[in-house]
């Protein structure tokens, strides 16, 4: 039997285009976002809880995605230089990240109220600011300027120093103190201290050459970059204080508007369940530290009602009054914040 050439080599076009359509190779790649972060990586269950919850976002995303959407953690700002992040997020340039909000200060002068001194005094209160009428009126600023807020997370600080703790006021005086944000080193140089501007995971180097007396950071990054092998006095965040940081994990506008609904819908809905895990961790840093502190030979110092208020006091006549005349945004955004109080 003779075989027309001509039909069999169509037959064979035929099975290729049809095995063509059905390879998995050829359905949708999978989108992988970037999660940048500037403090210490570790795993899934052990770490920095910020690495970690970032790292479990990640999994839970492409768990309920079914593959679709994945996530990529690059710790210790091994991605990009920690003061890059924002900018980048607005351009559509990173994906997503977690860092103190305030760390953008520069560009939007609104995110200084995510460390504004005595505004926020505990975690109860700091719960209420996603659906408060401060939450949302930051989150419409942040939203014109390209960046959404996925999971809220707020973390207490306390104050490492080498040799002077710093509890109130008046002990700062004379001292070389790092305040994490511009309104914090308002209340500073008005207590009297010379203050230096850095990220947080400078600290260290600084406070080893002595060029730094004194820090103020969250309890996690306390115990996460080891000062207590430098600085021997703590005063704890636990309890009561004036100190408390805003440190949202952040999305990209560009890179969210992009996504399909459905993937839009579990990125927040992963993101608002982040939330509990995250306040449970940072209040437990915030008393792990001090056993850190004491078992390094150091001593830890609480704050008392009396102590916040003083601080409150400070930061009302200097970085609340200078925060509300920067513009008429600043001043609705802090006049709602004190709605919290």
């Amino acid at each position: 039997m003779v075989i027309n050439r001509r039909l069999v080599l169509l037959g064979l076009a035929a099975v290729s285009i049809v095995a063509m359509f059905n390879r998995p190779s050829l359905a949708a790649e999978p989108l992988n976002l970037k999660i940048s972060h500037q403090f210490p990586g570790g795993t899934i269950d052990a770490g920095d809880f910020r690495d970690r919850l970032a790292q479990r976002f990640a999994a839970e995303i492409e768990k309920r995605t079914g593959g679709a959407l994945k996530g990529t953690v690059y710790a210790g700002s091994s991605l990009m230089k920690t003061n890059a992040q924002f900018s980048a997020l607005r351009k559509g340039a990173l994906d997503m990240t977690l860092m103190p909000l305030n760390y953008a200060g520069g560009e939007v002068p609104e995110t200084n109220i995510g460390l504004m001194p005595g505004m926020v005094t505990s975690y109860e209160q700091a719960a209420k600011w996603k659906n408060a009428e401060v939450g949302k009126a930051l989150a419409e600023v942040l939203a014109s300027k390209g960046v959404i807020i996925v999971s809220w997370i707020w973390q207490a600080g306390g104050v490492a120093s080498r040799q002077t703790p710093i509890v109130d006021p008046a002990d700062a005086k004379g001292l070389k103190v790092r305040g994490g944000s511009k309104e914090m080193d308002m209340v500073l140089k008005e207590a009297g201290a010379a203050v230096l501007t850095m990220p947080s995971n400078e600290i260290y180097a600084s406070m080893q050459t002595g060029a730094l007396d004194a820090a103020m950071t969250s309890s996690t990054s306390l115990i996460s970059f080891r000062l207590e092998e430098i600085a021997k006095n703590l005063t704890t965040g636990r309890g009561k204080t004036y100190w408390f940081m805003l440190e949202p994990l952040m999305v990209s506008k560009t890179v969210f508007d992009q996504l399909p609904k459905a993937q839009q819908e579990v990125i927040m809905t992963v993101g608002a369940e982040m939330e509990k895990f995250a306040m449970e961790q940072a209040k437990a840093d915030d008393q792990a530290v001090a056993a850190v502190y004491q078992k390094s030979g150091g001593k830890a110092y609480d704050l008392t009602d009396a102590s916040v208020k003083k601080w409150q006091a400070i930061a009302r006549e200097t970085a609340w009054k200078d925060y509300a005349a920067k513009s008429d945004s600043c001043a609705r955004i802090i006049k709602l914040a004190e709605k919290t109080l």
